[in-house]
This record gives structure tokens, sequence and C-alpha cells, in this order.
């Protein structure tokens, strides 16, 4: 289960001057706003001309994932941070733009498990032999080009000088969108385990990786799991992590070193740490309660000691009747300290040996 918002990027690919894709790009959007809205998704427009890519320049071949450059650094993270594209493209002499096959050799891995669905416009063919050239390039890269598109025949779409596509051509775009966010979902687990640390878990098949701020969504809805369990032992609602937003959630993933648990797409457990002086704090540590038991929270325990470096000590806080996590840190080596943080939660330390 995940709450987390799709990003899709609209790539209008013409450069030419007084192009009619600013306008294409602008029509989708319009027209698919309370569409993105209900899917949850946030379409993102971004001109392949704003980008200054010049042609292909970088030494290291783009499957490296190694980029000299600072143009190429720029659209690395502009599509590794995308769920998703859609792609706003005419035909030029039976094929694609130059713009935008240069832009998808730039990248390799950063496209890769991530849907991409085309909408075209041209005269004769309506755009459609760009699609066709380009799927066989983005198929390549391990992109998953959507089965909808829309194609909007020149002739037709401007009855006039002004852009005004058929009543039709918004219900096709309104059909890509859905099935563009089904698939995005659906490859989930494809983009996690893209982005899996050679760190192995606990459990078959599962992985870690440090939690960014993008994975508030899926962290707020461990937490609340979690921490629903303690507020009753507890006989409290006042524990932080039952209420924070996702916004509260993003803001101390931004701070913290936090190491996520993850198989196949989903969030199994996490742990936090950050140091202060001396002292490692350790916190937040979850795990999804029908994985209790298995020795996860051991091995989150462990990996989160493991970035103590030269510290002397190792400090954490639980519920004053959380008898589970009581048992599992005294089981590891700490010791309870004097209660100073009152409300319930008691402090525990581990010494560092030198």
């Amino acid at each position: 289960m995940t709450m987390k918002r799709l990003r899709v990027l609209v790539l209008v690919c013409s450069t030419r001057p007084r192009a009619l894709g600013p306008l294409v790009g602008q029509w989708l959007t319009d027209s698919l706003g309370s569409s993105a809205e209900s899917l949850g998704v946030d379409l993102v427009p971004v001109s392949l001309g704003d980008l200054d890519l010049p042609f292909l320049d970088e030494e290291e071949h783009p499957s490296t994932g190694v980029h000299h450059h600072e143009h190429t650094r720029r659209w690395s993270r502009i599509v590794d941070e995308a769920d998703g594209f859609v792609v706003v493209t005419p035909e030029y002499n039976y094929g694609m733009p130059a713009t935008l096959k240069n832009a998808l050799d730039f990248l390799g891995p950063e496209w890769a498990w991530k849907p991409v669905g085309f909408v075209s416009y041209g005269h004769t063919s309506a755009g459609t032999r760009a699609v066709q050239h380009a799927k066989q390039v983005v198929t390549t890269l391990r992109l998953v080009p959507l089965g909808a598109t829309v194609a909007l025949r020149i002739a037709d779409a401007m009855p006039g000088d002004r852009l005004e596509p058929a009543a039709r051509h918004a219900e096709a775009a309104r059909g890509l969108l859905v099935e563009l966010a089904n698939l995005a979902r659906a490859l989930t687990p494809m983009r996690e385990q893209a982005h899996a640390t050679s760190v192995e878990g606990p459990l078959p098949g599962s992985y870690a990786r440090r939690l960014r701020p993008d994975d508030a969504h899926e962290v707020t809805v461990l937490q609340r799991c979690c921490w629903t369990e303690e507020a009753i032992a507890n006989d409290t609602l006042a524990i932080p992590a039952l209420h924070e937003s996702p916004a509260d959630v993003r803001d101390w993933l931004g701070g913290w070193h936090t190491t996520g648990l993850w198989r196949h797409g989903r969030l199994l457990g996490m742990v936090r740490t950050r140091r202060d002086g001396a002292d490692l704090h350790v916190g937040r540590l979850a795990v999804a309660p029908d994985l209790r038991g298995r020795g996860v929270g051991r091995w989150l325990l462990r990996a989160a000691e493991s970035a103590g470096g030269d510290c002397a000590r190792i400090v954490l806080t639980t519920g004053a009747a959380s008898h589970r996590n009581l048992s599992l840190y005294r089981r590891q080596g700490y010791v309870p300290l004097p209660d100073v943080h009152g409300d319930g939660v008691v402090g525990l330390v581990k010494p560092v040996a030198a």
C-alpha cells in the first residue's frame, strides 16, 4: 500500500521557433488537471528546448550512470525523480525529432521501469510514425510504452488559428493517464529494486537503501501501523509518530540518516540515526506488524549501530510499557537511563567499545 503521489513529466520535444508543441502540451495538462488530481498524479511540464542539452558529449557510456557535465547531471536528476512520462512529439521525416532521441540517449538507468505515453501531432499520419519510431528506442532503455496514445491531426485540431482538439481527444488523454498511473504503480517494485544498495536484508528478496524525502508517504503509513500498538501498550496518544503528516516526515527525512528495508516495493521496516557529539542517536525503529519475530528489528538495529563510527555510546528511547522493545534492547546490550524524558518515555544507552 502506498500514498505516494506520482511525478509524471510532460516532455515537449519540438524546439523549432513557434512550434505547435508547447500549445499541445498546455492543452494536455489543462485537460488532465482534474483527472491527475483524482489519480494522485503531479504533471510536470518540461520543454527539451529549455534544458540546453548539446548533442551527446559525455565520455562515459550512459549505462554507467557517470555524468561529468552539469547539463547531464541536471537532466539525470529530473528524469530520476520521475515515475513516468508523457511525450508530446511531432513527426519529422517519418520519425521522432532529433531532440527527443538525443535526450533519451544521454541517460541509461534513470529511465528504467517507468511507463511512457505518447501524444503526437502532425499532418497525414497525425505523428503516429514518430511514435512507432520512438517505441523501438524506449523499450531498449527499459521504459515501458503504453498501449493508449493520443494522435492529433493538425488540420482537424486547428480549424482556425487556434488549437481546439475534439472531445474524443481529451477523453483519449484521460485514458492514457489512467493507464500510465496504473502501470507506474505496478512497476514500483522494479524501480525500487534498481535503487537498492548491495546490502541484502534479513528476509528473502529484501534489500536496504537510504530513505529520501520522497519516501515520506510510505514512512507515514509504516509509522501509523507500528505506533498504534505503542499507543495501546503505553495508554497514550501523545506519540509524535502517530500525528506526523507526510510533510512533517519529509522534513525530518532530510536531516536524519534513515535506512529502509524493502521487498517488492513495500517498506518493511526502518531506523534512523543522527550523530550528536560523541553520541549516536537511534530512533524510529519500526517493523511492519506482520513481520515481527523474524529478526527484522535486530537486523535494523545492527545496521543503525554500524553507522556509529568512533562514537562513544549509542542512545535511544522507547515507551516505559513497550515491553517487547525493552526486551530487544536489553538483549542487544542496552541499559536503562534514569527517566529524564517524562511522559512514560525511558532512555537506554549502549557504550561502544574503544
